[in-house]
């Protein structure tokens, strides 16, 4: 069984689907998401139309993040002023212009988000963490609403690994302190969708168009792989005898 965690989506279904695609997901691989799949970016219904999908293929983990709790607020009936201003504009544009256009099955599926995820190595959690308490003890105002600051936590009192998001990393490159990994590349705003494999550490990277992250020594591996056949071609040639 493969693992992975995958950041914060905004509505980024491009950087979605091509992230998916490299993973290539089968019926024994674990997805993990941490939440905040709406608002900002252009797509956030095409977004939950793949998380459905591929709860088909393979097993997904699916997270609760603060803009799933904003919209659901909204729909049972609160002040819809904060969420439309952070993004869930947008999220309106693709389901029509309209909340009563949401299909329930996505209604569901945000209902349905867990708080966190904790297995044998591993917590994962959308936003942030109280080293001290124990996962099903932790704050709602921590676990979904709390960025990282300084000084950034300590290591959990469970030894476990942290996986989160939440916090926008400008730069698009993962924030690893060694005891947590925040994986929030800020795909909407010109960064990079991230999906890790706890395991071994490998990410996978896409930006909003669903092009892949090339890290500057992959460009140079590739140009010079380019430049060695294209020269290996001039070569042939030059030696190929004319034909009479």
């Amino acid at each position: 069984m493969r693992q992975f965690a995958i950041g914060d989506i905004h509505g980024c279904a491009k950087a979605l689907r091509s992230l998916i695609e490299t993973i290539a997901p089968t019926a024994d691989d674990e997805l993990i998401f941490l939440g905040d799949y709406i608002d900002r970016g252009p797509d956030s219904k095409n977004v939950i139309d793949q998380i459905l999908e591929l709860q088909n293929r393979c097993r997904v983990i699916a997270l609760r993040g603060n803009h799933e709790i904003m919209l659901m607020g909204v729909t049972a009936g609160l002040d819809d002023t904060i969420w439309r201003n952070s993004g869930g504009h947008a999220t309106l544009a693709s389901y029509g212009g309209s909340l009563q256009k949401i299909p329930d099955d996505h209604i569901d599926f945000f209902r349905s988000l867990r708080a966190f995820y904790e297995v044998e190595e591993s917590i994962f959690v959308h936003a942030n963490y109280v080293h001290s308490v124990a996962m099903p003890l932790q704050d709602e105002a921590t676990m979904f609403w709390k960025h990282l600051d300084f000084p950034l936590p300590l290591p959990h009192c469970s030894g476990k690994r942290v996986f989160l998001g939440h916090t926008p990393q400008p730069g698009g490159n993962v924030l690893d302190s060694g005891y947590f990994v925040c994986i929030d590349t800020y795909c909407f705003g010109g960064g990079y969708l991230t999906a890790i494999e706890p395991a071994t550490g490998e990410t996978i990277q896409t930006d909003r168009h669903g092009h892949a992250r090339r890290t500057p020594m992959r460009t140079i591996v590739d140009r010079f792989g380019r430049a060695t056949r294209f020269l290996g071609s001039k070569f042939q040639s030059i030696k190929r005898p004319k034909s009479r």
